[in-house]
């Protein structure tokens, strides 16, 4: 398992498997943000939470239908089916291998593109925080759906219509933490609920991601 994550971490770093690229969109939805509703510091920093929570979001779907599409094109996922490592420890690796390229850079990024919206100082370490609990669903979440449309040929549109309905409560929560940190509000109930979301998804996904891919193999 440890040698699949090594090689899925080369790829993505070597083959464009996604390294840099959900960083690269964080910063381009960041900056473009007060350009559209304007550079008014107060309504910046109001809306700073759920901005860079959605703009997160959506740079971890950039990569999101490479995770097995390469493996399948070049035949490597049928010898994976075949190997001593079970499917679920294939998708578990699969799944961290997504986060220490995108949601962990995004994370680590976050509080400086915060910056640039004004986001209150009390809210960057909530904003890591919230990032730190959720982005792991997010990758676990997005490996299961990428399972889903393998050998399917330019599923990237439908790998996003299948995804980001099952991000929504993710983002709900992971923005009102930011959000109630910021506003220096109450926080551990929707931090809970947030770290309940991952803890489920990194328990179950990859078994039912396993199940998926065995369908999808015969």
């Amino acid at each position: 398992m440890i040698a699949l994550l090594i090689r899925d971490l080369k790829l993505s770093v070597r083959a464009g498997g996604g390294f840099g690229l959900g960083l690269a969109f964080f910063l381009i939805v960041t900056v473009l943000v007060p350009f559209g509703v304007g550079p008014e510091s107060g309504l910046l920093g109001k809306i700073a939470p759920g901005v860079l929570w959605l703009g997160a979001l959506l740079s971890c779907l950039l990569s999101l239908d490479r995770i097995f599409a390469l493996d399948w094109e070049d035949g490597s996922l049928d010898l994976l089916a075949t190997s001593p490592l079970p499917l679920e420890g294939v998708a578990a690796a699969k799944a961290m291998a997504h986060w220490l390229t995108t949601g962990l850079p995004l994370t680590l990024a976050a509080p400086f593109l915060g910056i640039l919206l004004n986001l209150p100082q009390s809210g960057f370490g909530w904003l890591t925080l919230s990032l730190a609990i959720g982005t792991p669903a997010l990758s676990v979440i997005g490996t299961f759906a990428a399972a889903l449309i393998v050998g399917v040929k330019r599923g990237g549109l439908l790998l996003s219509i299948l995804v980001l309905p099952l991000y929504v409560p993710t983002l709900i929560f992971g923005a009102e933490v930011a959000r109630r940190g910021s506003a220096g509000m109450e926080v551990l109930p929707p931090v809970l609920l947030l770290a309940g979301i991952s803890l489920g998804a990194v328990a179950i996904l990859p078994f039912v991601s396993a199940l998926v891919l065995r369908i999808n193999l015969r």
